[in-house]
């Protein structure tokens, strides 16, 4: 699958100082991995408990990682699996290409432009003090927004990520920039994306 990645993957214009943009995939490869994940991937039926009730997470998600690596969202332990061959052969290009190791991926499937995930940064205690992202994305282009938090100077700013693209956030981004994936209603196809992570378990 990955023998028809582009050989040199081509660095695309930096959209921030805390931004590093690749195209990972052509468009033929990044089409052929993306139907091949988004058959393959046990995806969660997208809905989550909190304090006795259930929402519509709106999206859908799965976790890949080392053993005992686990992932929670709104304090709900979601599914870990081990990695297939497609993903541990990615988790090794990105970190070829971005200098960093990961433990973890979080795949993420918006099933149309409805789907989104809302203002957040990726601060959370076991990604460490200096959490670094690569985001991968397939499928429909959707727009990534980011915009600075309270006291961080800096302009709020969006950037379409194609099939194929390699976003890496590279810190302190998650300490100093929120981001988000808004709805887009009028886009009909579906996104998949792929953000490797390195996990420090907690005590």
């Amino acid at each position: 699958m990955l023998a028809a990645m582009t050989p040199a993957p081509l660095i695309l214009p930096a959209p921030h100082p805390l931004l590093n943009c690749w195209r990972l995939l052509d468009a033929a490869a990044a089409e052929q991995l993306f139907h091949a994940l988004c058959a393959g991937i046990p995806w969660t039926d997208g809905s989550y408990l909190a304090a006795g009730r259930r929402f519509r997470l709106p999206r859908q998600q799965a976790w890949f990682s080392d053993a005992g690596i686990d992932y929670r969202y709104a304090q709900n332990l979601l599914n870990s699996h081990g990695w297939t061959p497609p993903l541990a052969a990615l988790r090794e290009q990105v970190a070829q290409l971005t200098g960093h190791r990961f433990n973890a991926v979080l795949a993420n499937l918006y099933r149309d432009g409805e789907d989104h995930v809302g203002w957040h940064a990726d601060d959370e205690a076991d990604l460490g003090p200096a959490p670094v992202i690569a985001s991968l994305s397939l499928g429909a282009t959707r727009a990534f927004h980011w915009r600075p938090k309270p006291g961080v100077a800096g302009a709020a700013a969006s950037l379409p990520l194609e099939a194929g693209t390699l976003l890496l956030m590279r810190a302190p981004f998650q300490q100093q920039w929120e981001h988000a994936v808004p709805a887009e209603p009028d886009i009909a196809g579906a996104r998949l994306n792929l953000t490797f992570r390195r996990v420090f378990p907690q005590p």
